[in-house]
């Protein structure tokens, strides 16, 4: 046996490519025709049968309970209607309204340009969306049985879930069968449908019913109360929607496609302070003090800043650097105790952070020359912000902050989820690190934060830090609540991240390390899109919470959405009483925008096959 090799067995093995290897396709659950699946699932048994039969009688008593309140006509959604500015914006100026529509439309134009970009949606079987037409006509039939509508009204009803039933089984028969099923884009039923509730605006009489009150019909709107105001807004922003979709084809067919994406990428992460500050702000700086102050501070820290980090970041530099970093961390809690200008304090603790992390991410040319372009972008966003809070504004409306509802919502939402992402990852590092400083910062920061009710953190940001700021520095109440937000919302984000990293194996830490990667390139290329893959579900439910934990700016007298809802609509002489139709309208909104990003969460765990086996 001398010409015996016992590894050439194996070498054979490792020698086939992984693409002749087939496996085998997961089985197939066989579909039930409609009856069947109701005879299976439903009335499977005497018991089930009367389990079902029963939850069916209370469901139909809810829905018809839920659809009395709705359709009462003593019910005051006219409050609703009449009040949707104040839903929106609150008291922003008419004459300046113009600035608003600007950040709508530049915000509509990213995100048609975007979807065409990024091809964004997926395809749907037309023989299910005939099935859910289907489901939507006998949806409406209910409807018309259950709520107090008139004999004619119901009739009217009647006829228009025969029709929209007609056309999801007229789509159904046409969609085929087998390797013949058609299939659509769903991003094309998307815009299909708000085309066809927009044009419904410009031909239905929305709110000519007539209901039944004590045994007499009434009239609760006339024909034709859908205003001008209302439908030709709707109408151009679909408008610009459509023609940013079919503009992003063309430049995805034209240019390349990475620095197209690249550039959307970037224009979205500026839009936000830009368009908010184009909102609340005075377009025009005031040149004299930016020129004089603002530029010379931020090209010191920019030019000294790159320089140091500069020499930190080379590799021979060893424990002086760590040294002088400490150092700057002290200086910048030293700026604290003397008169100084807010924006050198903010820089120097900016430069310490910076200075700590340098030999982390230090190594070769590339990876110091991005670790500079990275201080000098995160210097100017901060240069930009501090600027932006102190330049005084133009738009004057007496008391209080002048914009409000879903604005101010949105907005606090915004931020809150931009700015807590990455400092809820560099926590997550930094209390994972084998650096101590770091990790007992990381550690108490987060201990501190998640041991204090969000509610008091945000009534101490908004009363008690205007107390400690220097004279002169006026922070309103909405900054200080998206401070306080974006510092609570990080110490629970960091958990979620580094319940993630914890996740991963150490054999992945070991071969990032055996293939000659710094401590920097593991954990931005291997270790970090691991951990956040694992850490979606989380990550999405903490967006969803932070969103809606926007509702306690009520608390503290912020004129957010639900504030409206609340106090100041039912305070209107003419629509007293409507508190619930207001709350009832508000929580459709919410319940709107999490469900969304309850499916882009489940998409995007499907594009990244979490959860797959």
């Amino acid at each position: 046996m001398a010409g015996y090799q016992p590894d050439q067995g194996k070498h054979n093995l490792s020698a086939i490519a992984t693409s002749d290897v087939q496996f085998a396709p997961p089985p197939e659950i066989p579909k039930l025709p409609p009856r069947e699946w109701v005879k299976e699932n439903l009335f499977s048994s005497p018991f089930n049968s009367v389990l079902t039969v029963v939850t069916t009688i209370i469901v139909l008593a809810v829905f018809r309970g839920f659809l009395s309140f709705i359709f009462n006509p003593v019910r005051q959604w006219n409050g609703t209607a009449t009040n949707m500015q104040l839903f929106m914006t609150r008291a922003y100026p008419d004459e300046q309204y113009i600035r608003v529509w600007f950040c709508v439309a530049v915000i509509l134009i990213l995100t048609g340009t975007s979807m065409a970009v990024w091809q964004a949606g997926s395809t749907v079987p037309v023989a299910g969306l005939g099935r859910k037409l289907l489901a939507t006509g006998a949806l409406l039939a209910l409807l018309a049985l259950l709520a107090p509508f008139s004999a004619s009204a119901t009739v009217q009803w009647l006829a228009a879930a025969l029709a929209v039933a007609a056309v999801g089984e007229a789509i159904r028969r046409f969609a085929g069968r087998g390797e013949n099923e058609r299939t659509v884009s769903s991003l094309a039923v998307l815009v299909v449908t708000l085309a066809g509730l927009v044009a419904s605006l410009w031909v239905v009489p929305y709110g000519h019913h007539t209901y039944i009150a004590k045994r007499v019909p009434r009239v609760l709107a006339e024909p034709g109360t859908v205003a001008l105001t209302t439908k030709l807004p709707w109408t151009i922003m679909l408008l610009i929607v459509v023609a940013a979709y079919f503009a992003g084809r063309l430049m995805r067919d034209r240019l390349s496609t990475n620095p197209t994406r690249v550039t959307l990428l970037v224009l979205w992460l500026l839009a936000p302070p830009v368009l908010i500050y184009l909102v609340l702000r005075d377009p025009s700086f005031d040149m004299g003090h930016v020129l004089s102050t603002d530029l010379p501070i931020f090209a010191a820290y920019a030019v000294g800043g790159a320089a140091l980090l500069s020499w930190l970041t080379r590799p021979s530099t060893g424990e002086t650097g760590r040294i002088v970093a400490v150092l700057i961390l002290v200086v910048g809690f030293c700026t604290f105790l003397t008169p100084m200008r807010q924006v050198v304090r903010l820089d120097m603790l900016l430069l310490a952070i910076f200075a700590l992390a340098a030999p982390t991410f230090g190594g070769g040319p590339r990876a110091r020359k991005r670790y500079i372009f990275g201080w000098l972008g995160v210097l100017g966003v901060m240069s930009w912000l501090i600027t932006s809070i102190n330049t005084p504004s133009t738009v004057t409306v007496p008391g209080g902050f002048f914009i409000g509802g879903f604005s101010i919502t949105l907005m606090v939402a915004i931020f809150t989820i931009v700015f807590s992402f990455p400092l809820g990852i560099a926590l997550a590092l930094a209390r994972t690190s084998s650096m101590p400083i770091f990790r007992q910062l990381a550690t108490g920061f987060i201990e501190v934060v998640r041991g204090v009710p969000l509610i008091t953190i945000l009534i101490f940001f908004s009363i008690m830090v205007p107390l400690f700021l220097p004279r002169g520095m006026h922070l309103s109440e909405v900054t200080a609540c998206v401070i306080g937000y974006v510092l609570f919302s990080s110490a629970y984000l960091a958990e979620n991240v580094r319940g993630g990293l914890q996740s991963i194996t150490r054999g992945q830490h070991e071969a990032a390390e055996a293939v000659g990667m710094t401590t920097a390139q593991k954990t931005i290329f291997i270790v970090l899109p691991q951990a956040l893959r694992v850490s979606i579900p989380p990550l999405v439910g903490h967006c969803i919470g932070v969103f809606k934990e926007t509702s306690l700016l009520a608390i503290i007298g912020v004129f957010d959405i639900l504030y409206i809802g609340r106090i100041v609509i039912p305070g209107q002489t003419e629509f007293m009483g409507s508190t619930r139709e207001n709350v009832l309208f508000v929580s459709v909104i919410y319940w709107i925008f999490a469900y969304q990003m309850s499916k882009a969460s489940q998409r995007l765990e499907r594009r990244t096959g979490l959860g797959e086996r």
